[in-house]
């Protein structure tokens, strides 16, 4: 199963499942990162870390060990 961490710029997916407890995984939530959402990477900083995503409707940045979290289908 593919995580948010593994795409790269352009790369598009669909909110699968969210790992993870507590505080992050309501972070998450909160933001707007639930099951059937559709992501697109919009870009990566120029070390990998974080990412720009594009998540109902608004753009959000992630670290990848947050993204890793977020299994795509």
């Amino acid at each position: 199963m593919r995580t948010l961490d593994q795409l790269r710029p352009g790369d598009t997916g669909i909110v699968n499942t969210l790992h993870g407890d507590g505080a992050i995984h309501q972070r998450l939530l909160e933001m707007g990162v639930i099951e059937g959402a559709a992501v697109e990477v919009v870009r990566l900083a120029p070390l990998g870390d974080p990412m720009e995503i594009l998540v109902q409707g608004y753009h959000l940045s992630l670290r990848k060990t947050e993204a890793a979290l977020v299994c795509l289908a």
